[in-house]
């Protein structure tokens, strides 16, 4: 079984054809689920494309849903959250830093992340570099908060190390578009294999490239299992059985 934590649904703003594509990449290297941020939601307006996001979850058992929040916009998320996430489609919140201007350091982040501890559901938050130590110690002042910090920082993995071990409250998932040596290797040997999650950033990216990355790591059997879907089914409170 294996459980994407980091997926997309929906058309990205530059050609390509990925509107149908989330069933099809997950047959082909045997994705069991993925948790989807809607692109439209991430890229323009979060209100219009949590709400088309919302549709499709209905027909999409294969797929659960990020609510996607703007920390600028707390409002429409507050009201997005208590339509949304009752429904038990929508399993967590998406925010990314770069497109809504809301660094890790930001007290519209902190504000934001504070609203999700409240929810009781963890956060997908987009992180690169050194941003992946701002959003631990912002973290460390949230009592209840669980977030994931996507691409675990990208070419930062080794703040992302820094980073879990400072703050217990804070997952890694591996996507980047890049495949530096030794990189998910790195990380597995210096951060609790409890908080590691499997992501691939699709459809922006093939899942190739993050499942070659995870190979390359040899990772042993119950490590693998753990990074696959354990770790993501207890996080987010999945149903879901090998």
């Amino acid at each position: 079984m294996i459980i994407d934590v980091h997926a997309h649904w929906g058309p990205w703003f530059f050609t390509m054809d990925v509107a149908d594509l989330n069933h099809a990449a997950m047959d082909r290297y045997g994705i069991t689920h993925a948790i989807v941020s809607a692109t439209e939601a991430v890229i323009y307006d979060p209100a219009t494309g949590n709400r088309a996001l919302a549709r499709w979850l209905e027909g999409a058992e294969r797929h659960y849903g990020y609510v996607t929040v703007n920390p600028r916009r707390l409002a429409q998320a507050e009201r997005d959250l208590a339509e949304y996430l009752p429904t038990g489609r929508f399993k967590g919140v998406k925010i990314h830093t770069d497109y809504t201007r809301s660094p890790a350091t930001s007290p519209q982040l902190r504000e934001a992340l504070a609203l999700v501890a409240a929810h009781g559901v963890p956060a997908l938050v987009h992180t690169w570099g050194e941003t992946v130590l701002d959003l631990a110690r912002t973290c460390l002042d949230i009592p209840g908060l669980k977030v994931i910090a996507g691409h675990m920082g990208a070419d930062g993995h080794r703040f992302a190390i820094e980073a879990a071990a400072a703050c217990a409250q804070l997952y890694l998932e591996p996507c980047y578009s890049h495949a530096p040596a030794r990189r998910i290797a790195e990380v597995v040997a210096g951060v609790d294999p409890r908080r590691l999650l499997f992501g691939t950033d699709s459809t922006l990216i093939d899942p190739a490239s993050a499942f070659g990355a995870v190979a390359a790591a040899d990772l042993d059997e119950e490590t693998s299992e753990l990074i696959a879907w354990r770790n993501a089914a207890e996080l987010f409170g999945l149903d879901v059985t090998p």
